[in-house]
């Protein structure tokens, strides 16, 4: 699972409002180089929320990430390099996510996270 995709991820539990975002506990994660496309991150950075995202990188021990994304950094290209690594090269292969509110935990495996709800909690 890459942090792009967990910045989207939420618990839809019957009875949770308060499902985002979801804590990661990874017990695998490994760092795969992709193709670097500075236009494609940019273009990315406004379907992002930026806390969220800082908060799976600490978690993560991933650094270089500004606290707060200004437009001056947007065009700076170390800051576009780290963002490419944090959401698209680091992936959590295991662990868990954790919602916030009900302490729901969806499991990671193989990188893919099984979001799935039991019958109750429908």
């Amino acid at each position: 699972m890459r942090l792009f995709t967990h910045n989207m991820l939420q618990c839809n539990a019957k009875g949770v409002t308060m499902g985002y975002p979801l804590t990661i506990e990874a017990t695998e994660v490994e760092a795969l180089e992709t193709e670097y496309n500075p236009d494609f991150v940019r273009n990315l950075v406004p379907k992002l929320d930026w806390a969220a995202l800082l908060a799976a990188a600490a978690t993560l021990e991933i650094a270089g990430l500004p606290a707060e994304l200004t437009p001056e950094l947007m065009e700076d290209d170390a800051t576009m390099r780290a963002l490419h690594h944090a959401l698209m090269e680091v992936n959590v292969l295991a662990g868990v996510l954790i919602c916030p509110q009900s302490g729901r935990r969806f499991p990671i495996v193989n990188g893919i996270p099984n979001m799935l709800l039991n019958e109750d909690e429908v």
